[in-house]
């Protein structure tokens, strides 16, 4: 039988795995930046920009900017506020080493994320100025984008030599649950030529895409798959991810689909009902590949009935996800 990162690599490549995946983004994703890690006295997380984070138990390990913080006020100014780390001060081999230390890397994926361009931009400034900077200031918009991205492609490098990745995502959440947060045209013209100068060092090294986008951003689609991304998570169900899925096929992976904020995933949900959910999910993107099993319930209401409900869903994976394709040839 194939391993767990032989055959989660299929998906990626588009072809059928012998078995369901089931997607371990804690497991799998590693983090390589070496920046991060600090607290600032309040006990916030600080990030290599100077940008304050925190989370709560329903972020799911998610962090936002703490309310009131602002690191830049006008992005004209972005040259003298933002500066960015200096990569070659690190020493990779020691630091890859530890990151990878309790990691099954023969047996699993090693995913690594990078280049959140437009999460950068709204975290510098506040949504809304951000997104007000989007349309008045393109332009320093972009030129800011582009000294991230220098960053970010020798962040990338060093990901690449060090850590040995099996695949790379391109972690960037421009939408919100019902709507992006900015049109095709703006994401194309000045967000996914950045995506893309990543994105060509990952292919150039055989790495595959993963792009994860939360929200609803199908109309993004093609443009990820212009620049060579071959699988999307979380996918969340506001988008019409039966028609996409019928559209794309292998060629876009579907990891995850489920609707982890819905009635379903909520506490009071009866466990055959949510069995029942979890089994029609499954017959749902299962056929002819391109999906990777990824059921995770509401958090922030209790950790017994959170470790209850995906004691349910981890006994429904192995008794009747796994083997999916075996019993349904």
């Amino acid at each position: 039988m194939l391993t767990e990162k032989e055959n989660y690599l299929r998906i990626m490549r588009g072809e059928m795995p012998e078995f369901l995946p089931k997607y371990d983004f804690f497991g799998w994703n590693v983090s390589g930046n070496p920046f991060r890690g600090k607290k600032t006295e309040e006990g916030y997380d600080i990030d290599e920009y100077g940008m304050v984070h925190k989370g709560n138990p329903e972020s799911m390990g998610g962090v936002m900017p703490v309310p009131g913080r602002i690191l830049l006020d006008d992005i004209t100014r972005w040259r003298d506020v933002i500066k960015t780390p200096d990569v070659s001060s690190v020493d990779w081999e020691t630091f890859s080493k530890k990151q990878l230390e309790d990691k099954d890397t023969e047996n699993n994926p090693v995913i690594m994320g990078v280049g959140d361009f437009f999460m950068k931009l709204v975290n510098f400034m506040s949504f809304t100025e951000g997104l007000i900077a989007l349309q008045e200031e393109p332009e320093e918009c972009c030129a800011m984008m582009e000294y991230l991205g220098d960053y970010y492609v020798e962040l990338l490098k060093k990901y690449i030599y060090w850590f040995k990745p099996d695949v790379i995502s391109l972690a960037d959440d421009v939408s919100a649950a019902q709507m992006p947060f900015v049109s095709v045209g703006t994401y194309r013209d000045i967000i996914l030529p950045h995506h893309k100068r990543l994105a060509d060092i990952a292919l150039d090294n055989g790495l595959p895409l993963l792009m994860h986008c939360c929200g609803k951003c199908e109309m993004f689609i093609d443009s990820w798959l212009e620049i060579g991304v071959s699988a999307w998570e979380p996918a969340q169900v506001s988008n019409d991810l039966t028609a996409i899925k019928k559209k794309y096929g292998r060629k876009l992976a579907i990891c995850g689909g489920w609707d982890n904020t819905g009635p379903v995933s909520m506490p009071e949900t009866g466990d055959e009902e949510f069995r029942e959910a979890v089994i029609n999910y499954i017959d749902t993107f299962a056929p002819n590949g391109g999906f990777v099993y990824g059921v995770m319930v509401a958090s922030g209401f209790g950790q017994e009935e959170y470790d209850h409900k995906m004691a349910i869903a981890n006994e429904v994976y192995e008794t009747y996800g796994r083997d999916w394709y075996r019993n349904h040839p």
